[in-house]
């Protein structure tokens, strides 16, 4: 069994995006030429997640986006922050953090809905979120003149480490309590 561990890691370890248990069942029978049963794929995942949770590994196996992912423990942030901090080119502005924002809570909807939200233009970001793959056209309104309609996609899950919409944080999560009339201030 230890041959099929090390082929799903090399499996993990190379795919761009999280590959879900299907995929390596998929995967490794065609590899095999014989059916790989999908319970033995479940067991190795879940032998793979105890032993990268062990303090040797700087990197865990990790359930996100509905597929499995190597990423690296939060002890390390602080090296990985240096270096995402280098690569800031590729990082997403505050304007296109807004403007995919209002998507994701929104969505689906037209860039005039988002440039009423927002209250400026929105082309540029629009752009940028589409070239970075986090946005996708998800069709044309039928409002005058078809605008395009956007959502986000599979790679914003992924970016954004969620498995559903639902994870999402709510406005309720960025609320701090309000001190009560007679509270006392710490």
């Amino acid at each position: 069994m230890d041959f099929l561990h090390r082929h799903i890691e090399a499996l993990i370890f190379c795919a761009p995006e999280p590959l879900s248990a299907a995929e390596l069942v998929s995967c490794l029978s065609e590899m095999f030429g014989a059916e790989v049963p999908e319970a033995d794929v479940w067991s190795a995942l879940d032998e793979l997640g105890q032993k990268y949770q062990k303090e040797d590994f700087s990197f865990a196996l990790e359930r996100l986006g509905g597929g499995y992912q190597f990423l690296t423990k939060p002890a390390y942030q602080p090296s990985i922050r240096i270096l995402l901090r280098q690569q800031s080119q590729k990082r997403l502005s505050s304007a296109q953090l807004e403007t995919l924002s209002i998507i994701a809570y929104k969505q689906p909807l037209t860039k005039g809905e988002v440039e009423q939200i927002r209250g400026v233009s929105c082309d540029y970001s629009l752009q940028k979120l589409l070239e970075k793959e986090l946005i996708v056209i998800k069709g044309k309104s039928e409002g005058v003149g078809r605008p395009l309609i956007y959502g986000t996609s599979q790679k914003f899950m992924d970016y954004f480490g969620i498995n559903s919409m639902q994870d999402l944080p709510q406005p309720k999560d960025f609320s701090q309590p309000e001190f009560q009339v007679g509270e006392e201030k710490d």
